[in-house]
């Protein structure tokens, strides 16, 4: 291109560019195409016309290249527009451009056939050229030809021809000994005999000079077996292995052999380990920089980002199962000749080379059982430091659990390899084990304490067959029972000898292959449709029990007992049954278990719990340990929920038993952080414990425990406090499995948990019940009714008084609002029952606490307290099944009393410590002037004060 634009100038001519360049003011109009040129040319013209169109041109288009013409010629439009000017204008300018484009063309034209001649030149000048190239390669390959077939390497063989002949043995020779790298055992012999044969002729110097060669040859072919050898520690290969160890065994070297197999075995694991590691480290930190192989590998670890961490781990422990694998096949490979070697020397009579051979084989045969320990410790420390070289307590749980379950299947390895319990491994484990789990149990808590203070304690609705195996967290559970209910579905054996990892994956695979999660596959079939599993339980579920419509069969049918889930031991009568429906307040056919989400967070935590347990078994006493608080912290939060009264324990009923209160005061004390804010000047220790409690929660402010209407959050109540007895019932059937995994000397710490924790969750219903039934009826109503019954009357009354039945109407608002309630969430029948016994108790007392109050009462009066209670009894029997009526010889007793005798009184009083001092100070002063003088009086008061001072 050079040369054409060389040529162009010597003979004046310009490139079309440079010839458009001095076209002016033209310069920036389109350049017309082939078919425009033959257009704008045919075209008739008038030369003088076109000079003339192209001279009245405005010299504005002449000015730039960036020159707006659109721009231009919008701006000269006048104000008003008239189409016929508009048009005129317009031709115009379409005549101006056609003259403009016309103009170029014939210009272009008019150099164009000198550029075509100069083009022809050009081309005839390539053609030369290109033919010249030719001649020139043709030529340089036959003087190559003719180099070759006459070189001074060829003449000279001509002439020393019989030299040659005489040496083309020994060529030979070497030659084959060349090909053998591969034939290892062929390679030898035939050197050890041209050694021995060369031995005997050494005298001659030719022959001393090819024993040297011959003993160079040997050691070469030595560093080739060496490196031969370490191959074996990656990739064991049968037939290159036994190869391997016949040119061993050709040279006498087998024990030397082993010593340097183990020393390969060594450096491969460091090798493989730090070129595993190196590349996760390089390829995160996108470079190629080199600094990072300078690193030693304890340092290297610890550049692993938590991203990489999980794959990282997985090829490295795949890496070192190719490495024991290759130890595990190398013993199996001498095993195996060792007792084929044996038959064939029990055949022979060389006893000399019988021992011998027999003393290398226990060499190696113990060479090679010590190995197994000293190759699993290499592995273990490999292991060890790039766990501990990361951080775990950041990683997600799933992605923990999955480090932990690599590293128990990298114990199983180490176990089947060489009966190792992988002291260095579960210590390194359970380091990281027991610093991530504190992390994670305590944002577990705080969770808790949230979801709690957040609940509003509405049913989750599952299905009545629900059970925590269902759940996705326990499904580890099944698997490892299912060899033990499920035998059928286990593979047909022969032989009860379990298969081996190193037996499985002995032909191909690798147990630390990453397993894709197939838990998104699965579904949990556990939440019912809108609480109810069929459209006609939802129909049948709130039917009524005030009607006195027979009792279904359904019901004698799917009648059980709550607690124990057995059905009724005696037949049921029909009487019992109509009963039963006013204080059974279940949904007709819905038995599912009464929990709330957060109750089934608090299940799901724990069979997380249990996985990680069941993975890494030094840790199950802290796991359980953690386990315990999350149920008593869902324990304590229901108490202070629902619970929580002051006023309960002077009632002197007993409603919190002594191990309810233990437990709840261990807990407060253990577990909750009551201090507002910490105290600066605290120390060290102090601000340690703190950081293990959790703040006591507080109820929900949409939760309302305030309406009468509602029976004061019974609803509420109900589902927390049965919900903390379903979990307490979910622990109770884990403790076989925590109890196999703990260790002996912390099994009293579980054993206590059982019985002083996890068996109070039921306990807490009396409290927490007792403070509805005693907000449920208007008690106080009853003792100003009873207040104003006149009960000094002289005749006896055949008609009881008016507060027996204002008391009844209070139990048959309280049934009713318990129907009510009941159609929001199933009550049990141990909650109805508990609650109409608070009630009932409660009427009885504030009955004896009315009969207290009297200050004048005859023999008739008590006759009519005893009327009005028979039939209040007579009438409550009707309204609920429960029997005997609770507390019904409080108030029998108490009116009684008041027909004894002076001693038989005192005797009475010192045996009836559950009546307050009041009451016992009243029914003496009744007594007064009607059988009992003042002298007795007092006498009977001091028996009564003598009661009352231990009690002050």
């Amino acid at each position: 291109m050079q040369k054409i634009k060389s040529l162009m100038t010597r003979q004046g001519l310009k490139s079309p560019q440079e010839s458009l360049s001095d076209l002016g003011a033209i310069e920036s109009l389109r350049v017309p195409g082939k078919e425009e040129f033959r257009e704008l040319r045919e075209q008739p013209s008038d030369p003088q016309a076109e000079q003339e169109l192209i001279n009245s041109i405005e010299q504005v288009y002449f000015s730039v290249d960036s020159f707006d013409i659109v721009k231009y010629e919008l701006e000269k439009l006048p104000p008003v527009l008239n189409l016929q000017e508009l048009e005129a204008y317009r031709d115009k300018l379409k005549q101006q451009q056609a003259a403009v484009s016309k103009k170029v063309a014939d210009l272009i034209l008019e150099k164009q056939p000198a550029y075509v001649k100069e083009l022809e030149r050009v081309t005839s000048l390539q053609t030369g050229l290109q033919l010249a190239a030719v001649i020139c390669t043709n030529g340089r390959r036959h003087l190559n030809i003719a180099k070759e077939g006459f070189t001074q390497a060829s003449l000279g063989l001509l002439a020393n021809q019989r030299k040659r002949q005489l040496l083309i043995g020994l060529l030979k020779s070497l030659r084959t000994i060349k090909t053998l790298e591969e034939d290892y055992p062929g390679a030898i012999q035939l050197c050890l005999e041209c050694q021995k044969a060369a031995s005997t002729f050494k005298h001659y110097s030719c022959i001393s000079e090819l024993n040297s060669k011959l003993q160079d040859t040997l050691e070469q072919i030595e560093e080739q077996l060496d490196v031969a050898l370490s191959k074996i520690c990656k990739n064991f290969d049968i037939n290159h292995y036994t190869k391997v160890q016949q040119a061993y065994r050709l040279l006498g070297k087998t024990q030397t052999a082993m010593d340097q197999l183990h020393m390969h075995f060594t450096q491969a694991i460091h090798n493989t380990v730090f070129q595993v590691v190196l590349g996760y480290v390089e390829l995160c930190a996108g470079n190629t920089d080199t600094k990072f192989q300078k690193l030693q590998y304890k340092d290297l670890c610890t550049h692993v980002t938590p991203d990489s961490y999980i794959p990282c781990l997985a090829d490295l422990c795949k890496a070192l199962w190719e490495v024991m694998l290759s130890y595990y096949r190398t013993m199996e490979w001498h095993e195996k000749h060792d007792n084929e070697d044996t038959a064939s020397a029990s055949e022979g009579s060389n006893m000399i080379g019988t021992e011998e051979t027999n003393f290398d084989r226990g060499y190696i045969k113990k060479k090679l059982e010590h190995g197994l320990t000293r190759i699993w410790q290499d592995v273990q420390l490999k292991v060890k430091t790039y766990l501990l070289g990361t951080d775990l307590s950041i990683f997600k749980y799933d992605d923990f659990i999955f480090v932990l379950d690599i590293i128990s299947r990298l114990m199983q390895v180490g176990e089947e390899f060489c009966g190792s319990k992988s002291e260095v491994l579960q210590e390194s484990i359970r380091k990281q084990s027991v610093n991530y789990f504190k992390n994670y149990h305590r944002t577990r808590l705080d969770e808790l304490r949230m979801f709690l203070e957040n609940e509003t304690w509405e049913l989750c609705p599952v299905k009545s067959n629900f059970s925590i195996l269902q759940l996705h967290e326990f499904k580890f559970m099944e698997q490892s029972r299912s060899p033990s209910v499920s035998p059928s579905k286990q593979p047909v054996s022969t032989s009860s000898k379990t298969v081996t990892l190193f037996e499985q994956y002995c032909s191909g695979g690798n147990p630390f292959e990453i397993q894709a999660n197939h838990k998104d596959e699965e579904t949990e079939d556990v939440l019912a449709s809108n609480g109810y599993e069929s459209d006609e339980q939802e129909k049948s579920a709130y039917q009524e029990y005030d009607s006195d419509s027979d009792v279904p069969e359904e019901l004698k049918r799917d009648y059980v007992d709550e607690q124990t889930g057995d059905g009724p031991v005696k037949s049921v009568s029909r009487e019992t049954l109509k009963s039963r429906k006013k204080s059974d307040y279940s949904l007709n056919k819905v038995n599912a278990p009464i929990l709330t989400n957060t109750t089934l967070n608090v299940i799901r935590l724990v069979g997380k719990y249990m996985q990680m347990m069941n993975i890494l078994k030094p840790i199950a006493f802290d796991v359980i340990h953690f386990m315990s608080q999350l149920f008593d912290y869902y324990l304590y939060a229901i108490y202070t929920f629902f619970g929580r009264n002051d006023s309960l324990e002077s009632t002197g009923l007993g409603l919190s038993s002594s191990r309810l209160r233990t437990t709840l005061n261990r807990i407060q004390e253990s577990l909750i952080d009551l201090e507002v804010s910490a105290d600066p000047t605290a120390t060290l220790t102090a601000a340690e414990e703190r950081k293990e409690k959790v703040p006591s929660p507080h109820l929900s402010h949409l939760v309302v425990l305030t309406s009468g209407d509602t029976l004061y959050g019974l609803a509420e109540r109900v589902v927390a406090t049965e919900s903390l007895v379903f979990l307490a019932e979910q622990f109770e059937f884990l403790q076989p499995h925590l109890d196999a995994v703990m260790p002996a000397v912390k099994k009293p710490f579980l054993q206590q948990f059982y019985s002083q924790t996890v068996s109070t969750a039921s306990e807490l219903r009396k409290p927490i019940y007792w403070i509805v039934a005693g907000k449920a009826l208007d008690y106080e109503q009853m003792l100003l009714l009873m207040a104003n019954v006149k009960w000094d009357v002289k005749e006896i009354m055949s008609q009881h008084n008016i507060y027996v039945d204002a008391l009844l109407k209070e139990f048959e608002q309280f049934n009713r609002r318990l129907n009510e309630v009941s159609k929001r969430v199933r009550i049990p029948l141990p909650v109805s029952n508990i609650l109409w016994e608070h009630c009932i108790r409660l009427a009885n007392r504030t009955i004896v606490e009315g009969y207290a109050n009297v200050k004048k009462c005859s023999n008739e009066g008590r006759a009519l307290m005893q009327l009005d209670f028979q039939q209040f009894l007579m009438k409550l029997e009707k309204l609920t099944d429960i029997r005997p009526i609770p507390d019904k010889e409080f108030v029998e007793t108490y009116i009684k009393a008041y027909y004894l005798t002076e001693n038989d009184m005192e005797r009475w009083i010192k045996e009836h410590r559950e009546y307050s001092t009041k009451q016992l100070t009243n029914l003496v002063n009744v007594c007064l002037g009607s059988h009992i003088n003042k002298k007795a009086r007092q006498k009977l008061l001091a028996a009564i004060d003598d009661i009352d001072r231990p009690k002050r």
